[in-house]
């Protein structure tokens, strides 16, 4: 069987087809193509990405478009487009949803975007984003809202401890044809519209700052909140205690990783809304060393596609130095060409653990194990080989298992059936408490979905660029699943169970020798130059 051992392709980047180009002016926006253009001639916009991750999938912010604008700049390096209509002094009404019925229709029939769009509204703009969800909450992948409007008698009205905006609400009676008091016993605010947000399932993240006197959180966003978990939705808060301008309403943004990796995470596309992961145990013991004590070591562990020096690797190397900026990390490459799991699991004390045992540990071998063709029996003891050597050296080290794509798992999972190197893994995954991020089920249902093409855009076994950004966020997508609340304040690292042994004989004492080290070889050969396959060595799994 031969394997390749070159390493990264020169494919460019491929861009996810758009059903028609984006019309309008073209001008340079943070590096990025801004194409302005007119809906029912009302002024609106779209960012595009340079490289569109598969899907099409999009932002839509609602007012205030360049307001705390970095998880946007994150969003967009990740392939989301970023969308923006001008409804400005409309507040929300069903004129304006009317307006972005429009607006939607054209970006996702006639410009292939996403059907599903992650929305943003700062401010006023959550009247906007959570009434026309409450309209089409099929439509909508999740909610990031900062310091929002979630009822207009808070803001503008001033009825609560808000400072409130005289002209303003004058405005809202204008534009929801409203008199005074049928405003006050209005119904249909963000507050009151959540019921098919809820059953539509859409997870929700708030910012908000405690000492707002513009939108106080205990009128909007808390009360939202409150009502949200009663009806069964999710919602988390990121609460700053101090706004530090416009009476408390402005602050500097303390997290725009979290506000991207959340929208990455509900928003990115994929054909399965469930996502491509399975999260077993806890991944918390590394973050705490990445969170708390500022240093950490991950070690990744795999064949010819680890290794490769510009893809998926360098990419999450890259996203945890930007999620824990302030962190000192030690990477270590252990990708080893044409190696699966049994010669990872007699190497991994001498390629993982030099200068101290890893925080987190990724381990990948469903490609290799494949080609390779050690045998069933060799290939699980290789794997439980790795997992239980992880265990007992060092039992409060992560470990992340993956299965990237070949065509033969891609024929698998059309045919209904799990490919049989997975099938061999999974249960000593399982068995060990380790997550699992279905890569190769992923690229297969987006290649069903007809999001690429396999010849166009993944390329090869070894994937192209644009194969190694969506390897790249399937593995921020999972980490941000298993990061995303918060640590408690008294969070210790707690050692992963080591269950026994699925097989005794299974290869977690391994480790290599050179040959000149034997000493009794007690039946035993040493043949030099030796052909493997005059031995038996080699073939197909079976």
């Amino acid at each position: 069987m031969l394997v390749c051992l070159f390493c990264l392709l020169v494919a460019p980047f491929a861009n996810a087809e758009l059903t028609q180009p984006l019309p309008g002016k073209s001008t340079n926006w943070n590096g990025f193509e801004k194409h302005s253009f007119q809906v029912d001639r009302r002024a609106c916009y779209v960012v595009a990405p340079k490289h569109a991750a598969p899907g099409n999938p999009w932002v839509w912010r609602a007012r205030f478009p360049t307001f705390h604008a970095k998880a946007d700049l994150i969003l967009l390096d990740r392939g989301f487009h970023v969308a923006y209509t001008h409804t400005n002094n409309m507040l929300g009404s069903d004129a304006a949803l009317d307006q972005w019925d429009k607006f939607y229709d054209q970006l996702t029939t006639d410009h292939g975007l996403a059907k599903q769009v992650a929305l943003e509204g700062v401010s006023r703009g959550g009247l906007f984003i959570y009434r026309w969800a409450a309209r089409h909450p099929d439509r909508v992948a999740c909610i990031y809202a900062d310091t929002p409007v979630c009822d207009f008698k808070s803001w503008p009205g001033g009825m609560g401890d808000g400072i409130g905006d005289e002209k303003t609400w004058k405005r809202v009676l204008d534009q929801y044809q409203l008199t005074q008091e049928e405003a006050v016993a209005w119904d249909k605010n963000p507050i009151d519209v959540l019921e098919p947000i809820a059953k539509a399932n859409v997870p929700i993240l708030h910012i908000v700052s405690l000492n707002d006197q513009v939108v106080p959180p205990k009128e909007n966003t808390f009360v939202l909140a409150q009502r949200y978990r009663k009806l069964g939705g999710t919602i988390d808060i990121i609460e700053v205690p101090k706004g530090t301008r416009l009476h408390g309403h402005h602050f500097d943004h303390p997290d725009p990783v979290r506000v991207a990796d959340f929208i990455e995470q509900h928003a990115s596309g994929t054909p399965d809304s469930n996502d491509y992961f399975t999260l077993r145990g806890a991944l918390d013991n590394s973050r705490l060393k990445f969170e708390r004590e500022k240093k950490g070591k991950v070690v990744f562990v795999g064949g010819s596609i680890t290794n490769m020096e510009n893809g998926w690797r360098r990419m999450t190397m890259d996203y945890l130095q930007q999620r824990f900026p302030e962190t000192q990390f030690t990477f270590v490459n252990a990708g080893i060409s044409s190696t699966g799991s049994p010669f990872a699991a007699f190497r991994l004390m001498k390629d993982a653990f030099a200068g101290g045992a890893p925080d987190l540990l990724f381990e990948e071998a469903a490609v290799n194990d494949l080609h390779v063709g050690q045998g069933n029996t060799t290939i699980k003891r290789g794997m439980e080989g790795i997992l239980r050597q992880m265990r007992e050296a060092s039992p409060a080290t992560d470990v992340v298992l993956m299965h990237f794509a070949e065509p033969r798992h891609t024929k698998d999972y059309n045919a209904g059936k799990t490919p049989h190197v997975i099938s061999l893994h999974e249960p000593i995954a399982e068995h060990y408490s380790v997550p699992t991020i279905h890569l190769a089920q992923e690229v297969s249902e987006r290649l069903a979905a007809d999001q690429f093409s396999w010849k166009d855009d993944f390329k090869n076994l070894h994937p192209s660029p644009f194969g190694h950004r969506l390897y790249a966020s399937a593995i921020r997508r999972t980490l941000s699943a298993a990061w995303q609340q918060p640590l408690s304040d008294d969070a210790k690292p707690i050692e992963h169970a080591l269950p026994k042994a699925i097989d005794p004989f299974c290869f977690s004492k391994g480790y290599y020798v050179a040959p000149s080290e034997i000493k009794d070889l007690e039946g035993f050969a040493l043949i030099k130059n030796c052909d493997p396959r005059a031995h038996g060595v080699g073939g197909s799994v079976r």
